[in-house]
């Protein structure tokens, strides 16, 4: 019996994901974040011997989780290259697939990533950590305009043009290069009282930058529909708007920006259709024992033919 690397990563959800995959024992499942591979354990253990799990991470710290077995592989790939993972895997169709989006709780715990306000590390942030792309990049190269819709996109941050200018005023003097000087620079930027706040959406729009996520997660859905099966089911966890509205927009309407398109007949094209009009969250036992679960929207979705 295999057990949950908890310590690397809790699942979240894990019950309501394995239930809004309506499991086929011999069907071909994709989990597209296997961190700590806590949902694709749950998953494989529903499966027989003709059943298949692939899963996929570029963190080459999820390597840890894997286990042995002929009907389980571990692709080190963005998920946005599932097409062409699976097309070389000769698998043409999948009966589900499953995205626990965002960083993991090993991420935001391992002080050298430098994915987490608590500690001081490099400006790091990179999921890839072969990406030649880091937040220390970011922060020192972009110009003040690219930097702007940074924190205005991403992070949704109201003062932004202030933030900006406090940060080109400190790096013409010195480089920036540790999540500590990044904090000392904008602290003064952040509402009295909602710093911890303010200081996590700076954050998020710099992984979010840094790991390309959300251009990521747009390729990801529209090639879900293309390789999925009449049926097969979606099931994406978000943990904030940005990423959820994406996922809301497609399938919902049937594309990223929102717009619909409808045949000669009225009726809406759309690859999906919602099983759960409104996101599910975390019922108050999973709150109690698991704060990161708080923000997290689950939204299930079928294969339409």
């Amino acid at each position: 019996m295999m057990t949950n690397n908890n310590s690397y990563h809790e699942p979240i959800m894990l019950s309501e994901c394995i239930n809004g995959l309506k499991i086929n024992p011999t069907g071909t499942y994709v989990d597209v974040t296997f961190g700590g591979g806590g949902h694709s354990r749950a998953i494989y253990e529903k499966l027989d011997s003709q059943g298949q799990l692939i899963a996929f991470d570029h963190d080459k710290d999820a390597k840890e989780n894997i286990w042995e077995a002929s009907n389980f592989k571990l692709i080190e790939s963005n998920f946005q290259y599932i097409k062409n993972h699976l097309k070389f895997l000769e698998i043409n169709y999948v009966d589900g697939i499953i995205a626990d989006l965002g960083v993991s709780s090993h991420q935001l715990n391992e002080k050298k990533r430098g994915f987490s306000i608590r500690y001081e590390s490099k400006l790091d942030m990179r999921m890839n950590q072969n990406s030649e792309t880091s937040a220390e990049n970011i922060i020192n190269d972009y110009n003040d305009i690219d930097l702007l819709k940074i924190f205005q996109n991403y992070g949704e941050i109201f003062n932004a043009k202030k933030l900006v200018d406090k940060i080109q005023s400190a790096r013409e003097s010195k480089r920036i290069q540790t999540t500590k000087e990044l904090l000392d620079i904008i602290k003064h930027c952040a509402p009295k009282n909602k710093e911890y706040k303010y200081f996590a959406k700076v954050f998020q729009a710099l992984r979010i930058e840094t790991n390309n996520e959300l251009i990521a997660l747009e390729n990801l859905l529209y090639q879900c529909e293309q390789v999925m099966k009449k049926g097969g089911r979606l099931v994406v966890i978000s943990y904030h708007s940005l990423e959820d509205r994406l996922i809301k927009n497609y399938m919902k309407r049937g594309s990223i920006s929102g717009e619909i398109k409808k045949d000669f007949f009225g009726n809406i094209l759309k690859p999906f259709k919602e099983i759960n009009r409104k996101p599910l969250k975390a019922s108050e036992e999973e709150l109690k024992k698991n704060n990161r679960s708080r923000s997290a929207k689950l939204r299930i979705a079928e294969r339409n033919g």
